[in-house]
């Protein structure tokens, strides 16, 4: 087994007011050489976005982009056609492939947006552009892994042209999780939302991540009341 540990303070920042965001790996004005993805991972933000406020129209293509609300509400609306707000308790994928051009804000006017914006690099160029949007029915349900993300249309969860997973849960202190690789070629980035998390070899506090690689399976175990957690299945290699 391999790992790599990237504690909180070590993610790039950027407050512009109206924007707070960590980054995870280089992104914008953040260059780390170290840290330029993880696999296929290519950007996993952080962001708070300030009441009615939000990013204005701009392109992306060749890119899978997965939006997923911590709390409060990002409205969405590209150039496919789609205008709609996504929700805590929801993902949101956008499937750029051969362009499209969107803009996300915060409607409301008195509460702030938290969300991860994650980005995996993918397996087609130039696809047709998608959208999709999925309630998480039983996000909920504490002390189990929640699959929202696969590369099958016809899986639980969204879907994208990577051959990626991702899962999600929330745990009482001293669960225990057993997370198995779904394929041998990936890599698992593990990224604690909030409370934290321990492994063999690490201790993981609220936006710690460790990824791991070369091996099949983990035991993470909550070390603390509501211990959320997000894991991120990718390819580790090209």
């Amino acid at each position: 087994m391999k790992t790599l540990y990237h504690p909180n303070h070590s993610r790039g920042h950027a407050n512009h007011g109206w924007l707070n965001s960590f980054h995870s790996f280089s992104f914008a004005n953040y260059f780390n050489a170290q840290k330029m993805n993880f696999g296929l991972l290519r950007v996993l933000n952080d962001d708070t976005v300030a009441p009615g406020m939000g990013f204005g129209t701009h392109p992306h293509d060749n890119m899978e982009i997965i939006s997923i609300p911590l709390s409060g509400d990002l409205r969405h609306r590209d150039s496919m056609g789609n205008e709609t707000t996504i929700k805590e308790g929801e993902i949101q994928v956008m499937s750029a492939g051969s362009g499209v051009t969107h803009s996300e804000f915060n409607p409301n006017k008195n509460v702030e947006v938290k969300f991860l914006q994650i980005w995996i690099i993918p397996n087609e160029r130039n696809v047709t552009p998608r959208y999709d949007q999925q309630k998480l029915l039983d996000a909920n349900e504490k002390n189990k892994l929640h699959q929202v993300l696969s590369p099958s249309p016809e899986d639980e969860g969204v879907w994208i042209h990577q051959n990626a997973w991702f899962h999600m849960g929330r745990f009482d202190e001293n669960e225990v999780i057993e997370y198995k690789w779904k394929s041998n070629d990936n890599g698992l980035y593990a990224f604690v939302l909030d409370g934290g998390f321990e492994t063999d070899l690490h201790k993981l506090d609220t936006r710690d991540a460790l990824g791991i690689w070369d091996t099949e399976q983990i035991t993470l175990k909550a070390t603390a009341a509501e211990s959320r957690i997000l894991l991120i299945e990718v390819p580790v290699t090209n």
